[in-house]
């Protein structure tokens, strides 16, 4: 159980080390539904329609593995 757990936890620290770097080649985040909200010189991302199409997608990976 301890080792997946680690698993899991290093998996995550990855991706989010990776997130900005492939975010610049695939331009996800920037579809209709997604929502970017400006407040006190902050930008908010709400990336609504990308976060279905991806769960879909790795819905339909995992159902194929």
């Amino acid at each position: 159980m301890l080792k997946w757990i680690l698993t899991l936890v290093i998996a995550i620290f990855l991706l989010g080390m990776l997130a900005p770097h492939v975010a610049r080649f695939v331009r996800f985040g920037k579809l209709p539904g997604d929502i970017a909200v400006r407040f006190r010189g902050r930008t908010y991302y709400l990336p609504f329609t990308t976060t279905l199409l991806l769960s879909a997608l790795l819905l339909l990976v995992s159902r194929l593995i």
